[in-house]
């Protein structure tokens, strides 16, 4: 499982011209499973997500979490994230991304294991063809996986 984390100020997500998730500050989550991923995988990733500390506290440094700001998360599922490009060729494979339907299933938990440790948490729509808009703070990206 690999995921694009952002500290935003703000993100939505758009599908067919209607906003479908929207957050102020927090993380931006873009979530790619791959075939060997497991429950175990997306707890540990859960794990690690929510108590990340990228947030600033009093002194300006990062040290608070998603979870001391009571900020909220907006996970949209990418399956491009294991796009492999190392062949030749410019057409990325995506061999090593999971098949739609376990991809969805690990979305889901993970998304439902967030919603246990963040008070909002709004999600994409699996398999849709999406916009996402968002404001980086920092900026400050991270990338996470196991």
């Amino acid at each position: 499982m690999r995921l694009v984390v952002q500290r935003v100020k703000n993100a939505k997500v758009t599908v067919e011209n209607d906003i479908i998730g929207n957050i102020n500050d927090g993380f931006m989550v873009l979530l790619g499973v791959t075939h060997t991923d497991t429950k175990e995988v997306a707890d540990y990733l859960v794990r690690k997500l929510c108590n990340l500390r990228v947030f600033k506290d009093e002194n300006d440094k990062m040290n608070l979490s998603i979870k001391d700001i009571d900020g909220e998360l907006l996970i949209v599922s990418q399956f491009t994230l294991y796009a492999d490009c190392q062949k030749s060729g410019n057409r990325p494979s995506f061999i090593n991304s999971a098949k739609p339907e376990y991809a969805n299933e690990l979305y889901e938990y993970f998304v439902q294991k967030c919603r246990q440790e963040v008070k909002k948490v709004e999600t994409g729509k699996f398999g849709a063809h999406m916009q996402v808009d968002l404001t980086n703070d920092g900026p400050v990206t991270i990338i996470l996986e196991k």
